[in-house]
């Protein structure tokens, strides 16, 4: 849609909204919330008209295409009868979000605390990783790190550039490399781990929880793909694009303060993606499987401890200024379609939400659009851990990945509850 007069329109629509909605790529996620009681259809559209659509103008206005190309929001009157279906399973929404840090504020903004409205939801703190190796002032340590960092930065940016543009994966049971995946059917399994039995593991290792649940995910897929190839693929180039928000995040505000002018976490898209090689499959994994994940964490931590993941975003930004937002929408389908996998991962609420006073039991992300066969999400609510698995149908067996994640999960903590009896 053209627009006519510029004043009509609102802000304009941000890099990473128009890379994700253009002739290259239409990504958008989609909400599941599972409720706990049967849904009152009668609330639901006195619920969008109160509570939804006025936490943001963008929740009522199209994209349009000003007179200079750009595309830019435009106000509309929502048809809400023409948007809203009544299916015979859990509710469901699919707004189109692609940073997890505003997804989570929309969340925010119209849902309630279940035992006592009143109150807000709260996430887990997140603190700021803090480097424990020692004395930093002296400058026998402090030179030889920043030569390091460096070196690391010009290794991981050239890398990545390389894996979006020349470098393929290889062929394996998680991506045939093929060309219009996107446009094909997708399977999906989900699994719910618990925090607590995560946090065992955790305190075993000294990781992080993101650390232990990526760990699981690389070794049942390596699992998986032993197990369909025969082990003709333990040491197949398999690389997972983490998908990592690029904000200062110490917390989640709600719609209302993120879009306030010169907002401390603006409304937006903040997030960049880092290329992360699953370790290769080798006879003693099935023996020490947490040494799988110590392997993970370093490789994660590493490529973290660069400036590699701001240098690919900023990449992308001038990729998109100089030619535009449809060679820069390119740029990330083909990093998208180099990879095997994608991986991204949400903080949610710790007590138990309700919607438009419907209990939600439990609630889920799915990812679709992108060029891959393989796409997984983390969402954390109450005391669990929900990893939902899309995967190409009649390629990817989901039911046998899903319980290979189960398996590495269940090895990886009987495992560390080994060491804990050698410890003592």
């Amino acid at each position: 849609m053209v627009l006519e007069k510029e004043e009509d329109a609102l802000e304009p629509v941000s890099p990473t909204g128009q890379y994700f909605n253009s002739s290259a790529l239409n990504v958008s996620v989609l909400g599941v919330l599972e409720t706990e009681v049967p849904i009152d259809d009668s609330k639901t559209i006195p619920f969008l008209v109160d509570v939804f659509l006025p936490i943001n103008p963008r929740f009522s206005s199209i994209m349009v295409i000003d007179e200079n190309g750009e595309k830019r929001w435009k106000k509309v009157e929502v048809k809400l009868k023409d948007h809203v279906y009544v299916p015979i399973f859990q509710a469901e929404m699919s707004p189109q979000f692609y940073d997890n840090y505003s997804l989570v504020g929309a969340l925010l903004s119209c849902l309630q605390r279940a035992d006592n409205p009143s109150l807000p939801l709260t996430l887990p703190s997140v603190q700021p990783r803090v480097d424990t190796s020692g004395d930093h002032g002296t400058i026998l340590k402090t030179v030889p790190k920043i030569f390091s960092l460096l070196f690391y930065t010009v290794s991981d940016f050239l890398g990545s550039l390389m894996k979006s543009s020349l470098v393929e994966d290889d062929l394996s049971p998680i991506r045939p490399g093929d060309i219009g995946i996107e446009f094909r059917p997708v399977a999906l399994a989900s699994m719910t781990f618990s925090l607590g039995q995560i946090k065992q593991i955790k305190a075993t290792l000294g990781v992080t929880i993101n650390d232990v649940i990526t760990g699981a995910i690389f070794l049942g897929t390596r699992l998986y793909m032993q197990e369909m190839s025969k082990g003709s693929s333990d040491h197949s180039n398999c690389t997972a694009l983490v998908l990592l928000n690029t904000r200062m995040f110490r917390s989640y505000q709600s719609i209302k303060e993120m879009v306030k002018p010169k907002a401390e976490s603006p409304w937006g898209n903040h997030f960049a993606f880092l290329h992360v090689q699953l370790p290769e499959l080798v006879a003693s994994t099935e023996l020490y499987p947490i040494e799988f994940v110590r392997k993970s964490q370093q490789i994660i931590k590493r490529k973290r401890s660069s400036w590699v993941v701001h240098l690919t975003a900023a990449f992308v930004e001038i990729v998109k200024k100089l030619k535009g937002h449809e060679v820069a929408a390119q740029c990330i389908h083909k990093t998208l379609l180099n990879a095997s996998m994608l991986i991204t991962n949400m903080i949610g609420p710790v007590e138990n939400m309700s919607l438009a006073n419907h209990p939600i039991k439990d609630m889920y992300f799915v990812l679709a659009g992108n060029p891959q066969s393989l796409t997984i999400k983390i969402v954390s609510y109450m005391d669990n851990l929900r990893v939902t698995v899309g995967a190409e149908k009649g390629f990817i067996d989901v039911q046998k990945l899903k319980s290979c994640i189960e398996e590495a999960f269940q090895m990886m903590l009987k495992s560390a509850a080994g060491e804990i009896q050698q410890m003592k």
